[in-house]
């Protein structure tokens, strides 16, 4: 029993605690606090920075949230930010719904709500545009809460990240929120460095238990052995047996059947259920490798292929097992909207004729603003459709209206399987009882590649929602090309390792130097995570140069040859087999000039012959264009078909035989008028009055002429005493070897020495480029002053900032009308998503109206920055992409949407992203451009592209 002098100091640190105002933000909550987050919340009071590093769904907003309320306890600004807009526009509403809407903000480029209220939510870029301006708002801000801060990794967003929390005020608190992340440690010294005391919080506790399951056709089975807790799997746990032996029976006959099942709860995935794997860990251990990708090491050698489960038996099985509402990721826009397609056809239905009526109600109040006509644009009876069943997709692609009304009935309840691409776990809010995993592959933007632990983890926790389920689960449906070896190893490591992606910009040069010297700005560059980082790694790098150098000596010795010097030898084959690549990517791009070649200057009515497989085609030249892709024919063909040929589909070229007369109002579409002219055609090749017809031959078909360079080099080979080594190629492999390990030595030694002062040198290539272009000028010693140039170019905060700063001085913009200049703005942000996708349609005007010239010359722009980059060591700016020039024209020209979007070749929602953000741009014109007139079009051109579907808010 205590003493009295105990109890009394317990009643005191009772009365303390139920004093602060921790104590009254916990009384509102209406659930109580995980130790994580208590934890936090102190040291937050306590007047310290803290980092809070946790699983998607641990509740780590909690303590964002506090440090707003704590903002208002105190009198003092707080600002909540976040990296997408999305996610900023929920927050608002959700702190809206706490604090009304006089208290708070929200402030995201194109939306500005109450931009002076005590609490504002912003995306972080806003706030770095604030601190570089010096903005009155900053005044009073005592906290800065960070959210998804492990964005500080993406190369795109992340510079901003790191650019905030160097330039706030050292007596603003920051709060940062992060997924958890492998070096949180690390993380949390370098915001100590540069903010001051803060205080690390890591778990890596899910609030909700998370079990994991292989659906092998029809069966759904615990991926691990029935003792492994998924709470702690472990390094490496044991695969369930049963899961294996089901997928050695999938390979042997093509298709997934049951298993018989050994132990409680296999197959069984209902509440509960996933808790036991049945079966021993003896036998998990013993058929670990047994049943990996394609079978491997015990599936039969002619394994029949195994497809995953159809979606509609997916959505069957996890309704029957009580595992909905469910996420499926598809990593693929389309393949979100065939499956949402495929499941209705199948006849499914998930909701009931009340919850029919709740979901058409939540439909037509969501959608009444929106035009008859844009609606049908839109497929808006196939989605409420959809939507009436139960079923959804969520991707970037889908207008903001229709993905916020998916958000909304989700988490509502009344939609039950929402097909999603990955941008669905960033940040927003939609948890589910499971999550399914088709694919583990996922296309990033210039390849396929695997999903990472930290990417599979980030999909996966949305699966169990805290406060309704005691238990999640992720479902990854088994094929051919999955190897449950892997999913377990991705499932078992939780974390990832956070890397900085912060690198100095031309607009942060010019606002960095425009408050302080040359020397401060390289100090504060150096004080960044990227520099912290690379000064860490740099005994790591050295370890491994002189594993490398090791490495080579080895090789040396290996490929000593007794006839002569096998080094000389390996040179002279490395230098033929690169020249024989030069010299047959010259000839291959000859080819591809002649065959351009062959198709410039035709004309209506030329008739042209080209190979079409084996046989000889004759077609009408109807349209001959020239665009920056090269010449594009419209021809019909002696077979009545209308065909457009390019440079792509004429390996061989094309020859002119002559010219048939094409009527003056010629009409494609009209199936007799075509016939009529093939039918010309025919008669003009039976009758001779053409020339010989035989087309262009590929003219690599017959021997090469013999390069020189080549000839001498093989020459040289055939003469060195190695070549005549009994041992020659086994010496040749070694020598390859030691040829790759001296190539990674030496760029591993180039990264040592460029880890010292990394960031700062950058910053000195980059304010090269802005010296010789006259944004800075030379000072005092080795000072850098911003011109009047540089001025307006540290206003400019698109990515292509450079380039859009020349092309506003240039003046090549100046003669462009305000929906000209809203297309022409389009080429420096848009890009592709794939460089197939890209490309220039048909130019307002052609190609020598006023859009043309200011494309061409805007290119040429582009071009001459690439090489002054290129001569300054400083990484290049991404080329323009005109692939919406057209379609934002149409738009701004008061084109109906359907037009529009026909011109853009985009889904409706990419065109209204684009769109706010072509809005960002312009409206950094209308505050930066040096000409009068030109501020005041662009100002006009906001109007225009802010109509219709782009001027509905999303919030």
């Amino acid at each position: 029993m205590s003493s009295p002098a105990e109890r009394y100091a317990a009643f005191r640190q009772r009365q303390r605690a139920e004093a602060t105002e921790l104590a009254g933000f916990r009384g509102r909550l209406g659930f109580g606090l995980d130790d994580f987050q208590v934890r936090a919340c102190e040291a937050v009071e306590a007047g310290h920075g803290v980092l809070v590093a946790a699983p998607t769904g641990a509740g780590k907003t909690v303590v964002g949230e506090f440090a707003v309320h704590l903002g208002l306890a105190q009198g003092r600004k707080a600002f909540y930010t976040t990296p997408i807009k999305a996610l900023s526009n929920q927050k608002y509403l959700d702190l809206v719904a706490v604090h009304g809407r006089d208290h708070v903000g929200l402030l995201t480029g194109d939306t500005s709500i109450n931009g002076n209220a005590p609490v504002v939510v912003m995306t972080t870029e806003v706030l770095r545009n604030m601190l570089y301006a010096g903005s009155d708002t900053l005044d009073g801000l005592g906290f800065v809460v960070m959210d998804e801060v492990h964005y500080l990794a993406d190369r795109f967003r992340g510079p901003v990240w790191e650019e905030v929390i160097i330039h706030l005020d050292p007596g603003v608190q920051v709060v940062s929120l992060s997924a958890t992340v492998s070096n949180a440690e690390e993380f949390g010294e370098w915001l100590t460095l540069v903010r001051g005391n803060t205080e690390v919080v890591v778990t890596e506790t899910r609030p909700v238990p998370l079990w994991q399951h292989m659906m092998v056709g029809k069966a759904l089975h615990p991926l691990y052995s029935a003792h492994v807790d998924p709470t702690a799997v472990g390094a490496d746990p044991p695969l369930n047996p049963d899961l294996l032996e089901a997928i050695r029976g999938a390979q042997r006959t093509g298709s997934a059947k049951d298993v018989p099942r050994r132990g409680r709860g296999h197959g069984g995935t209902g509440r509960g259920s996933g808790r036991r794997g049945g079966g021993r860990s003896g036998h998990g251990g013993r058929h670990r490798h047994q049943a990996g990708r394609g079978g491997r090491g015990g599936s039969p050698r002619f394994a029949s292929r195994v497809r995953p489960a159809p979606r509609p038996l997916v959505v069957e099985r996890l309704d029957r097992d009580g595992l909905l509402p469910a996420i499926v990721f598809v990593f693929s826009r389309a393949g979100c909207e065939a499956a949402v397609q495929q499941v209705v056809r199948a006849g499914i239905r998930l909701t009931t004729a009340q919850e029919q009526r709740r979901i058409r109600e939540i439909v037509e109040r969501a959608v009444a603003g929106v035009p008859p006509e844009d609606l049908a644009v839109l497929g808006y009876d196939t989605w409420s459709l959809a939507l009436e069943r139960g079923v959804a997709a969520h991707h970037a692609g889908l207008l903001p209206v229709f993905k916020e009304t998916v958000e909304e009935l989700f988490t509502a309840g009344l939609v039950k399987v929402v097909y999603a691409t990955e941008t669905l776990a960033l940040g927003i809010n939609m948890p589910a009882r499971s999550v399914v995993l088709e694919q583990l592959v996922k296309w990033d933007g210039s390849a396929h590649a695997q999903l990472t632990p930290g990417e599979y983890t980030q999909l996966t926790g949305r699966a169990g929602r805290r406060g309704i389920d005691v238990e999640g689960h992720a479902v990854v449906l088994y094929s051919d090309e999955i190897d449950p070896v892997a999913v377990a190893g991705l499932a078992s490591r939780r974390t990832y390792p956070l890397r900085s992606a912060f690198h100095p910009t031309y607009n942060m040069a010019v606002n960095l130097l425009g408050t302080m010297s040359r020397a401060q700005a390289r100090e504060i560059l150096e004080s960044s995570f990227a520099q912290f980082q690379a000064d860490r790694g740099v005994v790591g790098l050295a370890r491994q140069a002189r594993r490398h150098a090791e490495a080579m000596e080895g090789y040396a010795e290996a490929m000593r040859c007794h006839l002569g010097d096998f080094t000389e030898y390996a040179e002279l084959r490395r230098r033929l087999k690169q020249k024989e690549a030069d010299v047959s990517r010259e000839r291959a791009a000859d080819r591809r000039m002649a065959v351009r070649r062959s198709l410039s200057g035709l004309r209506r009515g030329d008739v042209v012959a080209y190979r079409r497989g084996r046989r000889t085609a004759h077609a009408v030249v109807l349209n001959a264009t020239d665009s920056l892709d090269g010449p594009t024919l419209q021809v019909l063909t002696d077979e009545r078909q209308l065909r457009t040929l390019t440079a792509a589909d004429l390996p061989h070229g094309v020859t002119n035989v002559g010219t048939v007369r094409v009527p003056k109002n010629l009409n494609p579409r009209n199936p007799a008028q075509r016939r009529d002219l093939a039918s010309t055609l025919r008669n003009a090749l039976a009758e001779g009055r053409l020339a010989a017809s035989d087309p262009p031959r590929r003219r690599s078909g017959g021997p090469a002429e013999p390069d020189a360079d080549v000839a001498e080099l093989r020459r040289q080979i055939r003469a060195h005493p190695c070549h005549g080594c009994a041992e020659r190629e086994d010496h040749a492999r070694w020598a390859n070897r030691w040829e790759r390990a001296a190539g990674e030595h030496e760029e591993l030694v180039a990264r040592i020495e460029r880890r010292t002062g990394t960031i700062a040198q950058d910053f000195d290539r980059v304010c090269g480029v802005l010296t010789r272009l006259g944004y800075l000028e030379e000072g005092d010693g080795d000072g850098l002053a911003v011109t009047e140039s540089g001025t307006w170019l540290g206003r400019l905060y698109a990515e292509k900032d450079l380039l859009l700063a020349e092309c506003l001085r240039s003046g090549v913009w100046d003669q462009l009308s305000a929906a000209e200049l809203a297309a022409i703005v389009s080429t420096v942000v848009y890009e592709a998503r794939t460089p197939e996708s890209g490309g220039v349609g048909a130019l307002p005007g052609g190609r020598h109206g006023m859009v043309g010239q200011a494309l061409s010359a805007t290119i040429g722009i582009s071009r001459e920055l690439a090489d002054l980059e290129r001569e300054h060591g400083v990484r290049v700016t991404a080329p323009v992409d005109p692939g919406l020039v057209s379609a934002v024209h149409a738009w701004a020209a008061g084109a109906p949407l359907g037009d529009a979007l026909d011109e853009a070749e985009l889904g409706a929602g990419d065109f209204v992203r684009w769109c706010k953000q072509i809005l960002d741009v312009l409206d950094q014109v209308s505050v930066a451009a040096p000409d009068a007139a030109l501020a005041v079009r662009a100002h006009e051109a906001m109007g225009l592209v802010r109509r219709g579907v782009v001027a509905w808010s999303s919030v």
